[in-house]
């Protein structure tokens, strides 16, 4: 039986930090995944600098910077009006492409297996995860980076707790204008223009020479408007959101509309010898709310360099170590406004209620402040920057 300080169940987003944080850190790391090159699949496609600082801390933002595309400004659209017009630091990439751009950064001691876990045996001194090769691995720790499979937390008696199923919708596709002409912005948040649409927005953003969207919804499964949308995407974004063509021109969607369901769980029994849960696999984030891979990143940082090597430096990993992580103020924190979002962002798209029309007015007001803020400082700044300069730099005076 080979053995190892940690063992990573599940290659995706926060098992390959995860595996280059320790690694780095000197520890023995195994991580185990089906897939030796990470599928195409629609999850995450956006990050932000927030995302990439943590990164960088790895060293490896500077990787996920060379393959992703920065949007640099977006248009922001409210009820149907450009409210503001501002810089940004997202950025687009396909979670493939992020997935195997960070797997290649693996140190040359992080051993990659191939294979399924069928099961994990746990305990307060070493754990035993086995694959569906028949292969077992000893490990002082496992990390439970399994997204949304429920099957290794019920062998070990950990419940899902549904908070909402069907949360959100989201959809992902191409698009282009119809007339092949430019996009007049960069990147643009179109949000609902009407709560009976039950639409969150629509985010257009570029990755690579594409204009990708991303579409949130709050919808059950059997509303055959779902179907609708997936027929005929052209005429169902025109009749929910009649001002869009005005600010991006008339689309055409291309390639498959992809669909992902999100449900709000939680996990309990969780608190067990020599395991820890990360990102999906402990609960799930609202891709409309904007926080599932911030989330998931601040689990990883959290963990990987707070408290993984102090666990290994002393015997056993009990309870009282895995609690440490749970109980961390920044990670409850985030786990917090995280779902505290989730149920805002689908409040403020389909609540008709007189508060949140005034919460939709309010944020309205607040975004034309921000763009009138930022356009007058902007202004500011040129009108010093040209008497900052040296005279032969500035506007010629004119004659008389």
């Amino acid at each position: 039986m080979r053995e190892f300080d940690v063992g990573i169940v599940g290659a995706g987003l926060a098992g390959s930090i995860s595996a280059t944080i320790l690694a780095r850190a000197g520890h023995r790391v195994a991580i185990i995944d089906p897939n030796d090159t990470y599928p195409d699949e629609f999850r995450c496609e956006k990050l932000d600098f927030d995302q990439i600082g943590i990164l960088r801390k790895a060293g490896i933002g500077d990787a996920v910077l060379a393959v992703a595309t920065p949007d640099r400004s977006v248009w922001v659209s409210r009820l149907g009006h450009v409210v503001e017009k501002r810089a940004s630091d997202q950025l687009g990439i396909d979670y493939g492409t992020l997935v195997n751009t960070l797997r290649a950064e693996f140190p040359a001691s992080v051993t990659f297996i191939r294979g399924k876990v069928t099961a994990v045996a746990n305990s307060p001194d070493r754990q035993t995860i086995t694959l569906a090769s028949g292969e077992s691995i000893s490990v002082r720790l496992v990390l439970m980076a399994s997204g949304l499979s429920n099957s290794l937390r019920q062998s070990l008696d950990m419940a899902r707790k549904d908070l909402s199923v069907c949360h959100s919708i989201s959809f992902g596709f191409d698009v282009e204008h119809a007339a092949g002409d430019a996009f007049p912005f960069r990147a643009l948040t179109h949000f609902g223009e009407h709560p009976r649409s039950r639409i969150s927005y629509l985010t257009l953003f570029p990755i690579g020479s594409r204009m990708r969207a991303n579409l949130f919804l709050y919808r059950p499964l059997d509303d055959p408007w779902l179907r609708e949308l997936r027929a005929s995407p052209e005429a169902v974004l025109k009749t929910e959101m009649p001002r869009l063509e005005a600010l991006a021109g008339p689309l055409r969607i291309l390639g498959p509309v992809k669909m992902r369901p999100i449900d709000l769980y939680a996990t309990s029994n969780y608190r067990q010898p020599g395991i820890v849960l990360l990102g999906d696999a402990f609960g799930t984030a609202c891709p409309a709310a904007g926080t599932g891979a911030q989330k998931a990143v601040i689990d990883v940082d959290r963990l990987c360099n707070e408290y993984v090597s102090r666990w290994l430096a002393t015997p056993g990993m009990g309870v009282e170590k895995i609690a440490s992580y749970y109980d961390d103020p920044v990670k409850v924190a985030s786990d917090k406004r995280s779902l505290a979002r989730a149920y805002r962002a689908r409040s403020m798209a389909t609540d008709q209620s007189l508060f949140w029309w005034a919460a939709r007015w309010a944020s309205v007001a607040l975004g034309l402040a921000r763009w009138a803020r930022h356009g007058v400082h902007d202004a500011w700044h040129r009108v010093r920057h040209l008497f900052d300069a040296p005279a032969s730099a500035r506007s010629p005076e004119p004659r008389a």
